[in-house]
């Protein structure tokens, strides 16, 4: 791995636990402007005072978005995308490239692969080529991939969810997200077989508490940390929030504890 990339990552990975906090906010292109992304620069301001390590954003938004006052945050710019209403809303296609990502400034890349969809194979082959320019460029890739397609029963199964992880790692990517498998016991199956950070999807919204529950959980199986969206920025208090799961990723808090910082006790 070359210099650029080390540099890059301690942009969006906490430097003394080398773990990570990441707040997707690509969600505009899939359903629109949703409740916490119509005013993106001040949303990133609030996840960012929570203390969240990055934000993953369209090209098209990072002039809203990183042209703000407030704490700095990495840049993780999202190279694919689909709308809810396309008849295929799995067909992920490549709306951006590495090399425009580094023109805008990006700390890394993501894209998203549905494993199972039935164009799964362009979706590799359009994998394989940001791998191979995010290698070149020296461009952390985050790899959102997830197991959907006519032969998915269960995206949360574990054994669909290995897979998952297991071809972020295999295609070349330095992170990997995935859907969390419910458990501590079974997420730890996913964790040992990907010799990549692995970090759960926040996935739909939940109540405080599951969702708390949820990240430790997925820390107690050993996860690399979240990228949690809808969850954090549509919070009534999302600084509160994000410093509530901060708490339990980096320093190893209880959802108890964590839930006495979102509470405003601590």
């Amino acid at each position: 791995m070359g210099i650029g990339k080390d540099v890059r990552k301690e942009r969006i990975i906490n430097r003394e636990t080398g773990k990570i906090v990441i707040v997707p906010m690509d969600h505009g292109v899939t359903v629109g402007p949703i409740k916490g992304l119509i005013n993106l620069p001040k949303t990133v301001d609030l996840v960012s005072k929570g203390g969240a390590n990055a934000v993953v954003e369209h090209v098209g938004m990072v002039g809203q978005g990183h042209r703000r006052y407030g704490r700095d945050i990495g840049l993780i710019v999202h190279l694919s995308g689909s709308t809810a209403l396309s008849p295929s809303p799995n067909r992920k296609v490549l709306v951006c490239s590495v090399e425009r990502a580094v023109r805008v400034g990006a700390d890394a890349v993501s894209i998203h692969v549905n494993i199972g969809a039935e164009n799964e194979g362009e979706m590799f082959e359009a994998f394989g080529k940001v791998s191979e320019a995010a290698d070149y460029w020296g461009m952390p890739l985050l790899a959102m991939v997830y197991p959907r397609g006519p032969k998915v029963d269960n995206e949360k199964d574990v054994e669909n969810v290995k897979i998952a992880a297991r071809v972020g790692a295999e295609l070349g990517a330095d992170i990997v997200k995935v859907p969390y498998t419910g458990s501590p016991e079974t997420f730890k199956e996913v964790v040992s077989g990907s010799p990549i950070p692995v970090v759960i999807a926040g996935g739909s919204k939940l109540s405080d508490e599951d969702t708390l529950k949820m990240v430790e959980g997925a820390m107690q199986a050993g996860a690399a940390g979240l990228s949690m969206g809808r969850n954090a920025f549509q919070h009534d208090n999302p600084v509160l929030l994000v410093s509530a799961a901060c708490a339990i990723v980096h320093e190893g808090k209880a959802v108890k504890e964590a839930m006495k910082i979102l509470n405003g006790e601590a």
